[in-house]
């Protein structure tokens, strides 16, 4: 292996380890790794933009400035008591609603976004009802990487290879769609096994929250009207534009004969768009706004994009892909490998990246075998390998963060300890019907 490629690989391994050790944030370890390999010049300048991937960092951008302007109308509050009372003061059953929720909303939804709209709500809840916030959000997390695989809107590898195979939102549906709905029951049993003793109250402790609860008026948790009403329906707009970003032209052309019929909005552009309307239509001051973003955040994606760009770069990622599919005689055989390697390639480096170099290799197998059930076997693995660790996935960074600012600790380890067990018992079973499926 060249010189350059065994430097890209030593910077990753010495970011990743410095992000395990956690003495030094996440943030400062990527970026110190990002400079090392621009420095030294794996990844040149020219080409440093071209693997920062800014649709993700622009779309986390957008939606932070939705949700922290619409935060200051109280419109979180609101939703949270409500789904608390809905809960009855039950725990667990507050956990099953809201990763119901975040799966439903995920398949539908960038997971990020969803992720960013609902964890201030959840932390609400658990706040009055002065629970562990950590069970809640680990189980957000792996709820809205189930349900972000459901579909080819769900998460960007599954956008990526739709685009390249030629597949349609319905073949999603039937092939991911009942695995999703499958891990999601297995997720909550697991999540009820894990947590659920830590979280049992007592008959008086579940009354005194159910007073609590019904002492709340989420009517009056609107702390500004004008500001509620103003941010529902810029949301309700920007879900809207998620859904229809695509074939946006195709609209506008019918009214705006001059549009180009043509013409999309990537999911960034939505989320900033959207974001530009809110502030301008609340006045709210864009200093206040601006402090509240997750800066850390996008610092951390920035330069994990770029150190993962350096192995991209240096051909890391193609190689250790091409080792492991070069050798395979069989559909059944390559299905295995394919799956499991996107998984825990996953829980280690950017999907999209990984998705990127695994799409030239399965289109070459195309050659002694049929492809078509790889395609699926690449997205459930590059998704819900995600769950893995704490950096796995951006909606995992994002929870995370927005944890953190709460004064909320979830480590490497300990997220390492749940996510890689609900990894290799999700990813188990969705291959296990992706075989019945195209093998048995």
């Amino acid at each position: 292996m060249e010189t350059v490629a065994l430097i890209a690989i030593a910077v990753f391994l010495f970011t990743y380890a410095l992000i395990i050790d956690e003495r030094i944030h996440r943030a400062v370890a990527a970026m110190l790794g990002a400079a090392i390999v621009v420095f030294i010049g794996i990844v040149p300048w020219e080409a440093l933009l071209q693997h920062v991937d800014f649709g993700t960092i622009f779309l986390l951008l957008g939606m932070m400035i939705i949700v922290n302007t619409a935060r200051g109308s109280g419109l979180f509050e609101y939703i949270a008591i409500k789904t608390a009372k809905l809960a009855n003061g039950s725990p667990i059953r507050v956990l099953i609603l809201f990763a119901l929720v975040t799966a439903l909303v995920s398949a539908f939804l960038d997971n990020v976004t969803t992720v960013l709209l609902l964890t201030p709500m959840l932390l609400y809840v658990a706040r009055v009802m002065k629970l562990n916030p950590i069970p809640f959000l680990v189980t957000e997390i792996f709820a809205s990487n189930i349900g972000g695989a459901a579909t080819l809107i769900g998460d960007p590898p599954n956008i990526m290879i739709a685009s390249s195979a030629g597949l349609t939102f319905n073949e999603f549906l039937i092939h991911l769609g009942p695995i999703m709905v499958i891990d999601m029951a297995i997720l909550l049993g697991m999540m009820y096994l894990i947590y659920g003793r830590s979280m049992k109250v007592s008959p008086d402790e579940r009354k005194e929250m159910v007073r609590t609860l019904n002492g709340l008026d989420e009517r009056a948790a609107i702390v500004d009207r004008a500001l509620f009403k103003k941010s529902v329906a810029v949301i309700a707009f920007v879900v809207v534009l998620f859904f229809i970003h695509d074939r946006i032209g195709e609209i506008l052309h019918i009214v705006l004969p001059f549009v180009d019929p043509t013409m999309g909005l990537e999911p960034a552009e939505v989320a900033l768009i959207g974001a530009a309307i809110l502030l301008f239509w609340s006045r709210q001051s864009p200093e206040e706004i601006f402090e509240k973003i997750e800066w850390p955040a996008l610092f951390f994606f920035g330069g994990l994009f770029v150190i993962v760009g350096a192995l991209v770069e240096t051909g890391v990622i193609a190689s250790i892909a091409s080792v492991m599919v070069e050798n395979v005689s069989s559909t059944g055989e390559a299905m295995f490998i394919v799956t499991w390697f996107a998984a825990i390639a996953s829980a280690i480096v950017d999907n999209i990246p990984l998705t990127a170099a695994m799409i030239p290799l399965i289109h070459d197998l195309g050659a002694t075998m049929d492809v078509y059930p790889l395609w699926w076997a690449l997205a459930l693995g590059a998704c819900l390998g995600g769950n893995g660790t704490a950096i796995g996935a951006s909606a995992n960074v994002v929870v995370i963060g927005i944890a953190e600012r709460e004064g909320i600790g979830i480590t490497f380890i300990d997220f390492l300890k749940v996510g890689m067990l609900v990894l290799f018992v999700t990813v188990a079973v969705g291959f296990g019907m992706l075989w019945m499926m195209f093998v048995v």
